[in-house]
């Protein structure tokens, strides 16, 4: 007999995995140190599947920060190069002949999560952008996945909006996650904290302004700190420019942001509300795009594989 479905988010540093039960609710999980080749992570998911669900399930998604193209083969991972190259449709197929499989970006899955499940549950037109370390994103329009021709549709983090910005690690200088990710509002942090403008943030920094990251900005803010919500206020114009380029670009219903930055709350939704509102093409006069926050955490990615692995139904992607 089969199991449950199993998802599982494959992280820079950790691979969260779970069940996805009756109802799409989770269930049980477990978290490893993400593998660092193709060959450790086959293990690793058998390994999952058989603490998590019997070591047979049905269904089996992951979700990669990186690029896979339609043959399920992981063409770029910067934050896990191992298993950069693997065939790794190819390899699970071979370990589990009967599950049925789904391997794609790990926002991609975390969006469709969300379409289903969470903050955008009941609208066929979704845009997810994931602020964390860098920048993620995905796209369901007509209640469809869209992953593009390629699969590589989602990589908003790597619009240019200053050429002659800071180098990004793809190669090119002024990406968009250069200026509103979690690494981004770290450097606004300890570029105040160095001028002296920031003394809240500091202290939590123990006092080092080099030790300054986005976390201590949030955390300031959070308590009511002028000099943290001046930072935020900078940040929030740089992630509402992206924001409205995007809204420009592509419509949609609504933008849920997710990622580990959605803790800060209205720390950081009120700024770049506010500067979003006055940016998007027409806004006077064009129905509102609602921003909201994701509600389903760090277990969308893992969920949404879950899901996709599960039901064909309303994506393009490759699937065995």
């Amino acid at each position: 007999m089969q199991g449950p479905p199993l998802g599982i988010d494959l992280g820079g540093t950790k691979m969260l995995a779970l069940c996805i039960e009756e109802g799409h609710t989770a269930g049980a999980e477990s978290t490893v140190a993400s593998p660092r080749s193709g060959s450790e992570l086959v293990d690793a998911v058998a390994a999952a599947s058989a603490a998590l669900c019997g070591g047979n399930p049905r269904a089996i998604g992951i979700g990669v920060p990186g690029l896979v193209d339609p043959s399920g083969t992981v063409r770029f991972a910067p934050n896990l190069l191992g298993i950069s190259g693997t065939s790794l449709l190819d390899a699970l197929a071979r370990r589990f002949p009967s599950a049925s499989l789904w391997v794609g970006n790990d926002a991609t899955a975390a969006c469709w999560a969300e379409h289903t499940l969470g903050a955008g549950a009941g609208s066929a037109e979704v845009l997810l952008v994931t602020l964390g370390t860098g920048i993620g994103g995905g796209i369901v329009s007509g209640g469809v996945l869209v992953e593009g021709v390629h699969r590589f549709a989602g990589e908003i983090g790597h619009m240019v909006v200053d050429p002659s910005g800071p180098p990004c690690p793809c190669g090119r200088n002024g990406c968009w996650e250069r200026f509103a990710s979690g690494a981004a509002l770290g450097v606004l942090g300890r570029q105040a904290a160095a001028g002296g403008s920031a003394r809240r943030v500091l202290e939590l920094a123990g006092g080092d302004p080099a030790a300054v990251c986005g976390e201590h900005v949030t955390a300031a803010a959070l308590e009511g700190d002028g000099s943290a919500a001046k930072i935020m206020d900078r940040f929030g114009w740089w992630v509402a420019l992206g924001l409205a380029n995007l809204a420009n670009t592509l419509d949609p219903e609504m933008i849920v942001i997710g990622g580990g930055l959605v803790s800060a709350g209205e720390a950081l939704m009120g700024p770049v509300r506010r500067w979003f509102s006055g940016m998007v093409e027409a806004a006077d006069t064009r129905d509102r795009t609602r921003l909201l926050l994701a509600t389903l955490g760090p277990k969308a990615g893992a969920i949404g594989a879950g899901l996709l692995a599960r039901n064909a139904e309303g994506r393009p992607a490759p699937f065995r």
